[in-house]
């Protein structure tokens, strides 16, 4: 079943393609951003602010958010424990 988490002012990417959550700071995630951008692989979800994570997707498409990548990982912990929550109710 397919999830979606907020990953900020109202953006929503399907959980279950998201294959890293990673600091935009670093640069070989630098280099891997230009890179997308050139290859038009990046989808800017940050509304205009500042990149703060960068979330790498199956299909090789990057996007960028300007939440913390602690809190899209912590909504992504969240999502998966309410998903295994309502299969132990079935």
């Amino acid at each position: 079943m397919a999830g979606f988490i907020n990953i900020g002012f109202g953006n929503i990417v399907n959980r279950d393609k998201i294959v890293a959550v990673v600091n935009p700071d670093a640069a070989p995630v630098k280099r891997m951003v230009q890179q997308g951008k050139e290859e038009k692989k990046v989808i800017d979800a940050t509304q205009g602010r500042r990149t703060k994570a960068v979330l790498v997707t199956q299909e090789g498409f990057l996007v960028l958010s300007a939440l913390q990548p602690d809190t899209i990982g912590k909504r992504l912990h969240a999502e998966k424990i309410i998903e295994e929550k309502g299969d132990l109710d079935e």
